[in-house]
């Protein structure tokens, strides 16, 4: 059975991304006939002599009208070899809310950049928000190679600058691919290209197919957000109880001693239920039904966790944020926290630090966090949470940040998640550097 590979595409607008999608989703024959004759009759329309792919994303009328994606679409495909989820994220600097709701979940992320434009201040920006959200690989698409007359040189430039930059966030050179692609004509998207022939590294499918995947962390400590408390009493089953939800780290088995947070009550799982029957275990990904050996009160919200490791409830706890919202934020904003299926009231007591990603440096203290800035905060909760930092446990440690009046979501927010980790020295990335302001003021060799 293949495996599954989950990914995010990300840049600027008009780089090609819904194109490169679309392109993908049409080489590898994913698309329905009905689906592609609506295409081929909107391109017509348009006075197009071939296909537009990025209809087979860009579904959403406004999304055409305006010639930019404004939302996350999500597309699943699959080839002999390999499951895909991906999704399309905006390209505009005023969406990268999407990205970040995108790229969340990802195990790897494509990044395009135009060929005649190269690495702009979006592609850093999105590079830092994914080093940001933990996600471990990166494939920078250069595309419209074509417009670029197919250049080796220009090809090169681009990739040693990216590199550079994703190598200072972090990124393990192994873990970063460059290809040069054209999403329009179909070059190294699926099929190799003749036009490139001094490219001798996968096409993007090929890369795609055969990229270690990270899995779900079966073997971390065990998590499991209780989404839903289920009662019956049928013949079948008599005074049912059982705690529905997906788990969110590590496994579980009957037999096992666990602990129900906040209220620190201890019990073992009796049994694993499923539409399909009983489970002997369950893994991480895995929407299951817990029952237990004793009647304990829980809700919706709680967190069952193993005893042995179980988080310690905070109510109080440093965070970094990616701003969402055209609000600014001020200290001592009054907010809801989401962790899991748990919402809280909550107050940020302060604005600590505040990320440059074009100069990969922070500043600290800032007065407020605007639309798309990165933030180190810290968070009072009214209630007590029992959070993981999100460098251990990507799931249980993020939440989000809601504004109390309207329900609007105002920022993504991961527990922990040091700042320090994306920051460099300037002269570590080569060129000169401003000594009074650290602007990098040419790019290095």
């Amino acid at each position: 059975m293949s495996d599954l590979l989950r990914l995010a595409t990300a840049g600027s607008v008009d780089d090609g991304k819904s194109t490169l999608v679309g392109r993908l989703l049409y080489d590898t024959k994913s698309v329905l006939a009905d689906t592609l004759d609506a295409v081929h009759r909107a391109s017509v329309d348009k006075g197009l002599s071939t296909p537009d792919l990025s209809l087979l994303v860009d579904g959403l009328r406004s999304e055409r009208e305006q010639g930019i994606t404004i939302d996350v679409a999500y597309r699943y495909f699959a080839t002999p070899k390999r499951s895909f989820v991906l999704a399309d994220t905006p390209g505009h600097v005023q969406y990268t809310r999407n990205t970040v709701t995108g790229a969340s979940t990802a195990q790897l992320a494509v990044l395009l950049v135009d060929a005649r434009k190269g690495v702009l201040e979006q592609t850093r920006r999105h590079a830092a928000v994914l080093a940001l959200l933990g996600v471990p690989r990166l494939v920078l698409a250069v595309n419209k190679i074509d417009l670029a007359n197919y250049d080796e040189a220009t090809f090169e430039v681009i990739a040693k600058e990216f590199t550079d930059h994703a190598t200072a966030l972090g990124y393990p050179v192994g873990s970063v691919l460059s290809i040069p692609v054209s999403a329009l004509v179909g070059d190294n998207v699926v099929d190799r290209s003749a036009r490139t022939p001094w490219y001798v590294g996968p096409t993007l499918l090929e890369h795609l197919e055969t990229v270690p995947v990270e899995p779900d962390p079966h073997d971390a400590p065990f998590r499991f957000p209780v989404q839903y408390v289920i009662r019956t009493n049928t013949a079948e089953h008599t005074d049912y109880r059982g705690y529905a939800g997906q788990v969110a780290a590590g496994t579980v088995r009957p037999g096992d001693e666990v602990v129900v947070l906040p209220s620190g009550r201890r019990t073992t799982v009796s049994r694993i239920d499923t539409p399909d029957g009983e489970l002997a275990e369950a893994e991480a990904g895995r929407s299951v039904t817990l029952l237990l050996d004793d009647e304990i009160d829980i809700t919706r919200g709680d967190l069952i966790a193993t005893v042995s490791e179980a988080p310690a409830p905070v109510d109080e706890f440093d965070a970094t944020v990616a701003w969402l919202s055209d609000k600014p934020l001020r200290p001592g904003a009054r907010v809801l926290v989401k962790h899991g299926a748990r919402t809280v009231q909550a107050v940020v007591t302060e604005l600590s630090a505040r990320f440059d990603e074009q100069k990969l440096a922070s500043v600290p203290n800032p007065q407020t966090l605007d639309l798309n800035e990165i933030g180190r905060v810290r968070v009072r909760t009214a209630e007590p949470l029992p959070v993981d930092d999100y460098a251990v446990n990507r799931r249980n440690g993020a939440f989000l940040v809601i504004d109390a009046g309207d329900g609007a979501t105002l920022a993504a927010g991961l527990v922990g998640a040091g700042l320090q980790a994306l920051e460099v020295d300037p002269n570590s990335l080569g060129g000169d550097v401003d000594a009074e302001s650290g602007d990098l003021v040419s790019p290095g060799p």
